[in-house]
């Protein structure tokens, strides 16, 4: 196989508190940490255990969004990735926009095989690798727990409802991958220092043929309403009078 292609999605670190903003347009992300998204990282180090295995030669990760997507494309080179691309746009894209970017790309790389994150935690909608395997017509394997590379073919353990499920789909191929596949490595200053010097190219949208309205927009944003304060009780007797003043029971 001769290149695999990572999505990095430049998301708010999981570690910040999410606050919406008070006109209720959107997530407030001035000052705030941003971080690829932790499933695409774990995309990433798997296609970069792949290529050290010896089964693929390049590794190109690709994020779509402003400039400020450079800053997680960078940190994708510091962990190996051979050279990045940034799919030049100021808004967000639906789902389907971004399976769309992914099949250009993948086309136009002739990729083996191209890595997501099973999800983003910023709009969790789990759908972009099956519409890019149903675009690009090549097999999907979702929710990767285990991926190995055997020639033209790539097993991959799935993480189901019922438990695991083992599969076998032929490359080109497209797998999104769970948060139980891999350990990130560790990105060393040495490695950031070298991944200034690696190429990172800049793509417009128009140049893919991809439109930039999307088919989904988002009305508003509301933060989940605030829970109650809990109460104490005595004993058993106490837990079942205050469930019963509260029309539970």
């Amino acid at each position: 196989m001769d290149k695999i292609i990572v999505g990095l999605k430049r998301v708010v670190d999981y570690n910040v508190r999410v606050q919406v903003r008070s006109d209720g347009s959107g997530v407030e992300t001035d000052g705030v940490k941003m971080s690829i998204n932790p499933f695409d990282e774990i995309a990433l180090e798997e296609a970069l255990r792949i290529r050290e295995a010896g089964n693929a030669n390049e590794v190109i990760a690709v994020s779509i969004g402003s400039a400020d997507a450079q800053q997680q494309l960078r940190t994708g080179l510091a962990m190996g990735a051979d050279r990045a691309i940034l799919v030049a746009v100021d808004q967000d894209l639906d789902p389907l926009s971004v399976a769309r970017v992914f099949q250009a790309i993948a086309a136009k790389e002739n990729a083996g095989l191209v890595m997501l994150g099973k999800q983003a935690i910023d709009g969790d909608n789990s759908q972009v690798a099956q519409m890019l395997a149903a675009l690009w017509d090549r097999p999907q394997a979702t929710f990767a727990s285990g991926v190995s590379i055997e020639g033209d073919t790539a097993r991959v353990v799935r993480e189901v409802d019922a438990g695991l499920e083992t599969i076998e789909v032929d490359l080109p191929a497209v797998i999104s991958v769970d948060l139980r596949l891999n350990e990130p490595r560790y990105v060393k200053l040495p490695d950031i220092m070298k991944a200034k010097k690696k190429p990172l190219d800049e793509i417009a949208l128009s140049d893919l043929g991809v439109e930039a309205a999307p088919k989904v927009r988002e009305l508003s944003y509301a933060p989940p309403a605030a829970r109650q304060r809990g109460i104490m009780v005595d004993d058993v007797a106490g837990l079942v009078a205050a469930l019963k003043d509260k029309g539970l029971v």
